[in-house]
């Protein structure tokens, strides 16, 4: 979390009060929310409706039970919380340098009704950006309504022009377990009643989203440090007889995935691990189950090299000694593995 989003949190927890309410304290609180509601939206540039959730992973899933559409379109890369919430879409190929393959989706949409299309601008494993217009103008063609998950790109790239947004505000610096679902137009979601317009009942979580609301406001300027780290990274990993995942694709500075021929992600973790290296295998939020990464094998990549990648993130404190310490380890793992 960042410094700003930690202290507004506290702030607004040891003032907390139900917006709900109708007495004086819950007045406060709702007046709050609201002005958190529009600060977040003017921050992230969205002129339409932000409904607060409990994350990415509600706001998908919300929007695949109740948007008005019929048939169901996701792309092969997207995070599991898409393929969970509609685990009978239509998947969407992806090209070999992770990017939604664009014919094929044009296949898809010919035999489609009333669609809702679900495409990540980032992906959360590859950071490969996807360029939602040329999907945002062929979903609009057919008819259809799109669904933009921008749960690593939102803070950090313009939101696409979309039906639905999803974003979460850890992935720039505020707390878990709050994000948003943005909306263009409510009529293409059904509401069943209670809070946050109908959309999403609950008592809302105001100290999170004036954390939210923090980290949304905050300076980002560490993006260009993110970017020279993970360049520095890949020309290291590349000099030492790595594999820089997607390489060619445009991608956020964020996220990089790595692959070490011969060596077993999970092995390396743990290696990493013990060296004071926190990295994951795959998804972050899915990393425990050892699971091939369904992201890579979508990409063409064979089961046996998809087991050897490794997910790193870079953050705000990231630093250059952080990289070399990381290299130094990589190389050590690397050699072993090609001495045995």
């Amino acid at each position: 979390m960042l410094p700003q989003a930690l202290a507004a949190l506290q702030t607004a927890a040891a003032n907390w009060a139900n917006p709900s309410s109708a007495h004086a304290e819950g007045r406060a609180a709702r007046a709050q929310l609201e002005d958190a509601r529009r600060r977040i939206a003017s921050a992230l540039g969205w002129r339409g409706t932000l409904v607060f959730t409990s994350g990415a992973t509600e706001a998908i899933a919300l929007v695949f039970a109740r948007a008005k559409a019929q048939d169901a379109i996701v792309s092969a890369g997207e995070h599991p919380a898409v393929l969970r919430a509609a685990p009978s879409a239509r998947q969407v190929w992806l090209r070999s340098d992770g990017t939604l393959d664009l014919a094929d989706l044009d296949d898809a949409l010919q035999t489609a009704e009333r669609p809702l299309i679900a495409v990540q601008a980032v992906n959360n494993e590859t950071g490969v950006i996807n360029p939602l217009e040329p999907v945002a103008e062929r979903v609009r063609a057919a008819g259809g309504l799109l669904l933009a998950d921008c749960a690593q790109s939102a803070g950090k790239l313009p939101l696409p022009v979309a039906d639905f947004v999803v974003v979460s505000a850890h992935k720039f610096g505020g707390p878990p377990g709050i994000g948003a679902l943005l909306i263009k137009d409510e009529t293409f979601l059904a509401a069943i009643g209670g809070q946050e317009g109908g959309f999403r009942p609950g008592t809302v979580a105001v100290p999170s989203i004036m954390a939210f609301a923090a980290a949304a406001e905050a300076d980002h300027g560490w993006l260009g440090q993110a970017e020279a780290l993970r360049a520095r990274l890949d020309a290291a990993i590349t000099e030492a007889g790595g594999e820089i995942v997607a390489a060619r694709a445009p991608r956020l500075a964020t996220i990089a995935s790595y692959r070490m021929p011969g060596v077993p992600g999970a092995a390396q973790i743990m290696q990493f691990d013990l060296a004071g290296l926190s990295v994951s295998s795959g998804s972050a939020c899915s990393s425990g189950s050892l699971k091939t990464s369904h992201v890579l094998t979508a990409m063409g990549m064979s089961e046996a090299a998809a087991r050897e990648v490794v997910r790193v993130s870079f953050g705000p404190e990231t630093a250059q000694a952080d990289i070399d310490t990381f290299v130094a380890e990589w190389r050590r793992l690397f050699d072993r593995r090609r001495a045995a």
